[in-house]
């Protein structure tokens, strides 16, 4: 979850740090709200809005402003200034309706960038046809992580690139301890390149094909789907 946020944090471009971007987060419900919260413990200004008098009240004590509005009246919206504000997240739940006619209302502003929540694929298939910049899938993202942590305990996370790559974060097994990279020919066995190895705080890029791994390190792996597959069948434990 939190890759999500933060990826979020940063789309309003590369340089956040010397222009402080401004956030405003629709529809806070536990997805949104964690946004909300987390943009905001980053430093950056956030603007939530909620139809719910009583949610806006809770979401006040932590976000920069907070407002009760209804996200489908094109006046309401416009009257919150919204035009001035770098990254707009749609975080409205199972309401596809109103995320939908919301998103619209958006992009008819002139919102630099707009973020959409979606429920399903057929619901993110609109919004990338009404002219969402992205669209994310907590539900399903958060399954796939459930769903290889399953198949291994030894996964961290895994972030999925495309239809056919991602990026898989796998600790250390018993069978890796003390063999170097080069050892374990990942790349010809299975399709798979280390891009770094996380040791502690310490983020090592590019990792050394000679140094042996230790139980406590990180392998940061990106390849096919199926090649990712069978290597974590491989090392399971």
């Amino acid at each position: 979850m939190y890759g999500i946020l933060r990826k979020i944090s940063e789309y309003g471009g590369t340089d956040a740090v010397s222009v402080r971007k401004q956030f405003a987060v629709i529809g806070i419900g536990r997805f949104g709200s964690a946004i909300a919260k987390t943009i905001t413990q980053l430093g950056f200004e956030v603007l939530a809005i909620d139809q719910d008098e009583e949610t806006v009240q809770e979401v006040s004590s932590y976000v920069t402003h907070a407002v009760q509005a209804d996200s489908t009246d094109e006046d309401a919206m416009r009257a919150l200034g919204l035009r001035n504000f770098d990254v707009v997240v749609v975080a409205i739940g199972e309401d596809i309706q109103a995320s939908i006619l919301t998103t619209i209302i958006l992009k008819e502003m002139g919102i630099p960038k707009i973020v959409v929540k979606a429920v399903n694929d057929l619901h993110g298939k609109v919004l990338n046809k009404i002219g969402a910049d992205k669209v994310i899938y907590p539900e399903r993202d958060m399954g796939q992580r459930v769903a290889h942590h399953l198949i291994s305990s030894n996964i961290i996370d895994y972030i999925e690139l495309s239809a056919d790559y991602s990026i898989v974060e796998i600790k250390v097994s018993k069978m890796m301890v003390d063999r170097s990279l080069r050892q374990l020919d990942m790349r010809a066995k299975y399709g798979c390149n280390v891009i770094a190895i996380k040791q502690n705080e310490q983020l090592i890029i590019p990792p050394s094909a000679e140094m042996p791994l230790r139980a406590e390190d990180v392998l940061v792996i990106v390849g096919k789907n199926e090649s990712l597959k069978n290597f974590e069948i491989t090392f399971s434990e």
